[in-house]
């Protein structure tokens, strides 16, 4: 158990009976009476965001996920395919549970699979993956204005926006928490 006061955002609790992550956290400290905890919950497998006022000394339940590096082997009629690298065992992670995260993974990357008895819960790529250009417009001479950007699709079939003077075939890296170009690689 863990005090309403001690909540960070990104910390898994059980909130009214199910797992949800703590997404913002505020002390206050009001003239009278006791301090409040006003906090916001993501449900994990629903994705809703709840928010709710929680006095300073109520306790609440902390939940560990286990962590597990895999590697992504293929996608097909059952899901996602990921193969625990130690014990060769292999899962399949629906769609619906990957979400956008899916149009990161390549074949033979390695990514953190969160699980809770046994039931996957979500799957993190790398920061930072490599994906080939698949298709972009051409970037004219003299349009060099300031930050100009493109939308380009990627491999895995993400659209990133792109500096004018990427081309069609180049590999670009992608951050995969915000979908944004960070460099040629």
């Amino acid at each position: 158990m863990i005090g309403a006061k001690d909540l960070k955002p990104g910390l898994v609790v059980m909130y009214k009976g199910q797992l949800h992550e703590v997404v913002e956290a505020q002390f206050y400290k009001p003239c009278k009476g006791g301090s409040i905890m006003r906090m916001k919950f993501r449900n994990i497998k629903s994705g809703n965001v709840t928010p709710d006022t929680l006095r300073g000394d109520d306790t609440i339940e902390q939940v560990y996920l286990d962590q597990e590096d895999m590697q992504y082997l293929y996608k097909d009629d059952h899901g996602y395919c990921f193969m625990n690298q130690t014990t060769y065992e292999q899962i399949h992670v629906s769609e619906e549970t990957l979400g956008d995260k899916s149009l990161y993974l390549k074949e033979g990357m390695v990514v953190t699979v969160k699980m809770h008895d046994h039931e996957v819960l979500g799957v993190e790529p790398p920061i930072h993956v490599v994906l080939q250009i698949a298709e972009t417009e051409p970037g004219f001479r003299g349009n060099t204005v300031s930050g100009a950007t493109k939308p380009a699709k990627m491999e895995t079939g993400v659209i990133v926006k792109v500096p004018l003077f990427i081309e069609q075939g180049e590999y670009i890296k992608v951050d995969t928490r915000t979908g944004t170009y960070i460099e040629r690689a």
